[in-house]
C-alpha cells in the first residue's frame, strides 16, 4: 500500500467523521464540545458590565423572551444556559433575570422538536409527532407560566446558598 492511498483512506474517514471506534469518536466529540463551551463561557464572562442593556436586564419578562429567542437562534439550550450562567458569574446579569432567561430557554428548546416534526412529517407534524411536540411544549410552557411570577422570590431563596 502506498503512502498516498493510506493518506487518502485516512482523509476519507476523517471527512466522514468515521474514526473507527464509535466510543472513541463519541469521546472526542464530547471533549471538543466541552472545550467549546468552556471557551464560550470564558468569552461571556469577559463581557463585564452591560449598562446599555440595563432596561432589559432589569425586566424578567424581556429576559424570558430573550431566552426563547436566543435558544431558537442557537438551537441549543445548553449553550443558552451556559451563556446565562457565565453572565451571572461575571455580575453582568442579575439572578432574577437569569432565572427568567433559563425559563425562556426551556421554551426555546421546544423549537427543536417542532423542526424535527416538520422534517419528519413533510410539513405540519401529525399523529405521534404532533402529540410529542405538544406535550414537550405544553410541559415547558406550563412550568414557565407557573414560575415566572415568582422569579424574584426564587432568586432571593437561591441567594441564601451563595
Amino acid at each position: 500500500m502506498t503512502q498516498k492511498s493510506t493518506k487518502d483512506k485516512l482523509w476519507r474517514k476523517v471527512s466522514k467523521m468515521d474514526l473507527g471506534n464509535p466510543i472513541i469518536t463519541a469521546l472526542v466529540g464530547l471533549v471538543v464540545f466541552y472545550i467549546g463551551l468552556k471557551m464560550f463561557s470564558g468569552g461571556m464572562k469577559s463581557m463585564g458590565n452591560m449598562e446599555h442593556l440595563s432596561f432589559f436586564l432589569g425586566n424578567p419578562i424581556y429576559m424570558f423572551i430573550g431566552g426563547i429567542v436566543m435558544t431558537l437562534l442557537w438551537q441549543s439550550s445548553s449553550l443558552s444556559t451556559t451563556a446565562i450562567i457565565a453572565l451571572v458569574a461575571s455580575g453582568a446579569l442579575p439572578l432574577p433575570a437569569a432565572i427568567a432567561a433559563v425559563l425562556g430557554a426551556n421554551i426555546g428548546t421546544t423549537g427543536t422538536i417542532w423542526l424535527a416534526g416538520f422534517f419528519v412529517s413533510d410539513g405540519i407534524p401529525k399523529g405521534d409527532t404532533l402529540r410529542i411536540a405538544l406535550a414537550h411544549s405544553g410541559a415547558n410552557l406550563f412550568m414557565a407560566i407557573m414560575l415566572l411570577p415568582w422569579v424574584h422570590h426564587i432568586a432571593r431563596f437561591l441567594s441564601r446558598f451563595a
